[in-house]
């Protein structure tokens, strides 16, 4: 029967099993780029006569489709390192079925590139920005290189497969111009596993206007995110805790990352969530978001609600980047910045928070309110932001209610127990009528 063999190479030499899969095989098909790798194999010279060199993929396919009414042919494709890693092995499945195909990997270039830089990749995000270089048929890719600075803010390691127009160049120039190139350390891995293969570490600023030999990848790490990822530890005391519980609300002020005490604590934030109303689909903006204590209960709580936490301080920020990764919430998105400057930019909110102002509420209700967001919910732990809050609110169209939240909690003393009692918070609401 018909059997089409998708074998990686690059990197590591065939072992027997695989060198009489190709000895066998009544073809061998390869573009000329994996024809320069192949030539370099012991099993090359004996099988060199089957070899049948296509640049096309589209025209690859075709090729072997012609030769399946021979029923009995045994085709081999060779493809680089990992065929199922961004690689032909996908199509390969999809045009001929599970059952007529095998895929032998070689490594993959991203396992490779890391191996060099002796980083882990266990962590890492693995992008494709390699669209094809047909103008005219490029693929559609699921991320475009405008989003890799937002990607680095919430991922400490990214690896990037490139292409002649998504260059590493480029990438450097989109990581620089972002403002995160003094954060970034830049890899730039060339030829991986051919006999002048290059490794290049430079920051983004200098990789911004040199050139590079194809094929490359690129690796980022955000060296601020792994120093607060690492100073943030059960170590200096935070709990060790399985996020992966069943249940959907209920985290305590142990399991979230915070420092300074920068958190709304629990029995407030129960309340919190149960003012907002929270919806299971749409947008929802924690502003002054502190260590995210809000905005990942939420995340948790509506997985298909896109909720944006927005902090202007930096330190918080990589504080609620590591609640993000520790609670891998996909649906979190960090905004470093001051509202409501920032707030432009975002999609239009059917919740909001707001749990600090840096002095700018005012301003903040204001411009909430002409989005004509439905529920508006402020914690304040002054009196005199209760008075704003609740002037600024009722000059717009929302009926409002407040509520005094006063907890006191158990605590041992000696041989007995009494209620330690915790500052009032007041929660204002807005719902828009």
């Amino acid at each position: 029967m018909f059997k089409l063999y998708v074998i990686g190479i690059g990197y590591k030499p065939f072992s027997p099993v695989i060198s009489n899969i190709v000895k066998a095989s009544d073809v061998i098909v390869a573009s000329g780029r994996l024809l320069d790798i192949f030539i370099q194999y012991d099993i090359y010279e004996s099988v060199k006569e089957k070899l049948r060199v296509i640049n096309n993929v589209d025209e690859t396919f075709e090729f072997i489709k012609s030769r399946i009414s021979n029923l009995k042919s045994h085709i081999v494709l060779l493809a680089s390192g990992d065929p199922l890693f961004f690689g032909i092995g996908r199509r390969s499945i999809r045009e001929f079925g599970r059952e007529a195909v095998e895929i032998i990997p070689d490594i993959s270039s991203v396992q490779l590139a890391f191996s060099k830089i002796k980083e882990s990749w266990d962590d890492a995000l693995l992008l494709s920005l390699h669209g094809g270089s047909d103008p005219l048929k490029r693929r559609h890719l699921p991320y475009d290189i405008s989003d890799i600075p937002n990607l680095l803010k919430t991922h400490k390691k990214i690896a990037i497969l490139t292409d002649s127009i998504n260059n590493p160049s480029k990438i450097a120039e989109t990581v620089h111009s972002s403002g995160l190139g003094g954060l970034c350390r830049m890899f730039v891995c060339e030829k991986l596993g051919y006999p002048d293969e290059k490794i290049k570490e430079v920051t983004p600023f200098e990789f911004r206007n040199l050139s590079f030999v194809q094929p490359n990848l690129v690796v980022l790490l955000n060296q601020s995110l792994q120093d607060i990822t690492e100073a943030l530890t059960p170590a200096q005391g935070y709990a060790e805790h399985s996020y992966n519980d069943a249940h959907l609300i209920g985290l305590s002020e142990k399991d979230i990352l915070h420092s300074g005490g920068l958190i709304t604590k629990d029995e407030t934030r129960a309340i919190t969530l149960h003012k907002l109303r929270p919806l299971p689909f749409g947008v929802f903006w924690d502003i002054g978001a502190g260590s995210g204590s809000i905005s990942v209960e939420i995340s948790r709580l509506c997985p298909q609600m896109n909720v944006f936490a927005v902090e202007k301080d930096p330190i918080q920020t990589a504080t609620i980047l590591n609640n993000k990764m520790r609670f891998n919430l996909a649906n979190l998105h960090v905004i470093e910045g001051e509202a409501p400057f920032v707030l432009k930019e975002l999609p239009t909110p059917h919740r909001v928070f707001i749990g600090g102002s840096g002095g700018r509420l005012e301003e903040i209700v204001r411009f909430i309110c002409e989005t004509r967001t439905e529920i508006i919910v402020i914690n304040a732990a002054t009196i005199e932001t209760l008075n704003n809050a609740f002037a600024f609110l009722q000059k717009s169209t929302y009926d409002i209610d407040v509520v005094q939240v006063s907890v006191s909690r158990l605590k041992r003393i000696g041989d007995g127990n009494h209620f330690s009692a915790h500052n009032p918070v007041f929660i204002i609401r807005g719902i828009r009528v």
